[in-house]
């Protein structure tokens, strides 16, 4: 890690420079002000008369000058966007390797712990270069200058500008130590490419931290004050590197590093990796973004203009969702008049790793995942029928599907026609719409809301007849995240984006404390509905979202004339949901939860656990019965009903 390049027993010698490059500065400065007043001006009026006060501390100057910044992170920390300046975490000077810190002393000011902020020899070396080329060629500016041309004064080059940069320099250094300085400057040095710091350019040219930088990126990094436009090395990669050569050789020369380093540097020069950051490259962050901006400022407030926001987001798999949504709707949505598409990817703690908000945020920042509130169709019946189990049915409980009038509805099933006696079970994996409204009316429509509550529905639910069907208006996130309570044996956990919020000095803003998980249900409700909602899946109308060996479970959903088609469900390691239809409302033609939603579903969770062994779920596997079979359950079932109503003396909750 980085030391001071001098010994205790040297600190008497470096006093006695100072004190002669005091005394020259001085002399220096005061002839130039006794200039301006022989020329009839007040020489230090002319020359002071703007000079903002030197800080006093290294805490005043780590803000100043920053632009609005909000800088959006993966699950592992990595940058995947940024609106404004690229700002990283404030990196300590000793968390780095020497070759860092030495790279930029050597190319931009090698007398830095020798001078007191003027380096004299710099200055007239300076003066004496521009006065033989007859134009402004070399600054003479130490490290402590250009910080003070960076983040106190205007950064033009005229002569009492200079003095003013010499004057504040040698106070700052008055009241800073030099390792404050350094790391001041490594920390808020523009790099190019929107990049502030080291630490930020680290990540923004190479995705690594600056604490793992090596020598040839460190060159590179430090070849880039002088002109970080044109030197940029996503632009102009060949200036960058022979620029960097530059430093590598003034660190030879320096005596910072050997011949061998250096040669193997040279041998080996750095360049960039493909930029992560670039909204370009990865048009779907859009979404990503706009959702957690709209999160931490509901967090931290608006008022905060430095935000690095890390994320649940698993980028592979958000890549993934984006990609699959574009393909499949341009090869199969045209035919089908289905325009857009929505992917919602769950942990079952509630992070949210992945989600596509639809096919491209460039023609629409609509967040079709998070902002379209939609009829779920029959995705909405599991929490029809697990109101149904907490009072009192069963899965093989039997029900008539038969023409029903309730106040003047008259719901009709899919098909058109009816089956008679069925189980519970057997309703939900054929999505009979009679059942689903029989049972809603007979257990109460007030229980069926409470459920929806429960599993965390916050969109209004009207205690109306046709909410059994879906006619409430839901979202994505919500109706998915509701499903993975099937998913947790009946626990709750809310689902949420951001893990922390900092500002790119480090200090945390916000940091994600997971709620305690509550119990939305019973474990034995919960799993019964599950081993249901398999049966969906394995013989159902969700048969096209099978995943082969690997246990899944989930529902389907078509809203009234085919304007929404659904399908969420589960494995033991994630829960997704998918969304298909139409910004504008229309009909798609004859889409249903079981078709496009159910592909796209089954595509990608077989691309998310493509790497992941099969695990089983907790509810038990369904039984698989023929047709024959599930008639003769239902008759059995509302036969043991009807005597037990018999001997308790009241009528069958099956009852014609």
């Amino acid at each position: 890690m980085y030391q001071e390049p001098f010994r205790a027993d040297h600190m008497m010698e470096r006093e006695r420079r100072e004190q002669r490059h005091r005394v020259i500065l001085g002399g220096v400065l005061g002839g130039l002000v006794l200039l301006g007043t022989i020329l009839g001006v007040t020489g230090w009026h002319w020359a002071f008369h703007d000079l903002p006060a030197a800080p006093t501390s290294a805490s005043e100057l780590w803000s100043t000058r920053r632009e609005p910044s909000v800088t959006l992170q993966d699950r592992d920390g990595h940058v995947l966007a940024v609106r404004g300046p690229l700002y990283a975490r404030a990196i300590g000077l000793d968390t780095l390797p020497e070759h860092v810190p030495q790279a930029f002393l050597a190319i931009e000011d090698q007398r830095f712990y020798a001078h007191d902020g003027v380096d004299l020899r710099g200055v007239l070396r300076a003066l004496w270069v521009n006065f033989r080329a007859g134009r402004s060629v070399q600054g003479g500016s130490t490290i402590t200058m250009q910080l003070v041309k960076n983040l106190i004064l205007s950064p033009d080059r005229q002569l009492r500008r200079k003095i003013q940069e010499m004057r504040l320099a040698r106070q700052l250094e008055d009241h800073l130590t030099k390792t404050e300085i350094l790391e001041l400057y490594l920390n808020r040095i523009y790099l190019g490419a929107r990049a502030f710091g080291v630490e930020a350019a680290a990540q923004r040219y190479f995705d690594k931290p600056a604490t793992e930088l090596t020598l040839a990126e460190a060159a590179l990094l430090a070849a880039l004050p002088k002109a970080p436009s044109r030197l940029d090395p996503t632009v102009n990669l060949g200036a960058a590197q022979a620029r960097a050569a530059t430093v590598l050789d003034a660190m030879l020369a320096a005596g910072f590093i050997d011949q061998a380093a250096h040669d193997a540097a040279i041998a080996e020069p750095a360049s960039p990796v493909a930029d992560t950051s670039d909204p370009g490259a990865t048009a779907n962050w859009g979404h990503a973004f706009d959702y957690a901006l709209g999160e931490a400022t509901g967090l931290v407030g608006d008022d905060v203009p430095d935000l690095v926001i890390r994320t649940t987001l698993d980028p592979g798999l958000a890549r993934a969702a984006h990609d699959l949504i574009d393909t499949t709707l341009a090869a199969d949505g045209a035919a089908q008049n289905a325009g857009e598409a929505a992917i919602v990817l769950l942990a079952p703690d509630g992070a949210i790793r992945a989600f596509a908000g639809g096919r491209d945020y460039a023609t629409s920042q609509f967040n079709r995942a998070i902002q379209a509130q939609r009829q779920p169709g029959s995705a909405f019946k599991p929490f029809v029928f697990t109101a149904a189990l907490e009072a009192g049915y069963d899965p093989s409980s039997a029900v008539w599907d038969e023409p029903i009038d309730l106040e003047g509805w008259t719901p009709q099933n899919f098909s058109g026609g009816f089956r008679g006696l069925v189980t519970l079970q057997e309703a939900l994996k054929r999505s009979i719409n009679t059942v689903a409204a029989q049972v809603a009316d007979q257990i109460g429509i007030d229980r069926v809301v409470e459920v929806g509550r429960r599993f965390g529905i916050t969109s209004p639910l009207p205690e109306l007849p046709a909410i059994a069907l879906g006619a409430a208006e839901v979202n994505l996130l919500e109706l998915t995240s509701a499903y993975a309570v099937f998913a947790n044996d009946g626990v709750r956990h809310e689902p949420y984006f951001i893990t922390s919020i900092t500002n790119s000095r480090g200090d945390v803003l916000y940091e994600h404390d997971s709620v305690a998980a509550r119990q939305a249900t019973t474990a034995e409700t919960a799993r019964a509905m599950s081993t249901m909602l398999q049966d969906v899946v394995l013989t159902g109308t969700g048969r096209r979202a099978r995943l082969g060996d690997r246990p899944a479970a989930g529902k389907t959903g078509t809203s009234q004339s085919f304007r929404d088609a659904w399908f969420v469900g589960y494995t033991a390691d994630y829960i997704a949901g998918v969304w298909v239809g139409n910004d504008d409302d229309t009909p798609m033609d004859d889409v249903t939860g079981g078709g496009l939603p159910a592909t796209i579903w089954q595509l990608y969770m077989t691309e998310v656990h493509a790497d992941l062994p099969v695990r089983a779920l907790s509810a038990p596997a369904p039984r698989t019965r023929s047709e024959r079979e599930e008639r003769l359950a239902a008759f059995y079932s509302d036969l043991s009903a009807s005597f037990s109503a018999i001997l308790a003396g009241d009528a069958s909750p099956t009852e014609r």
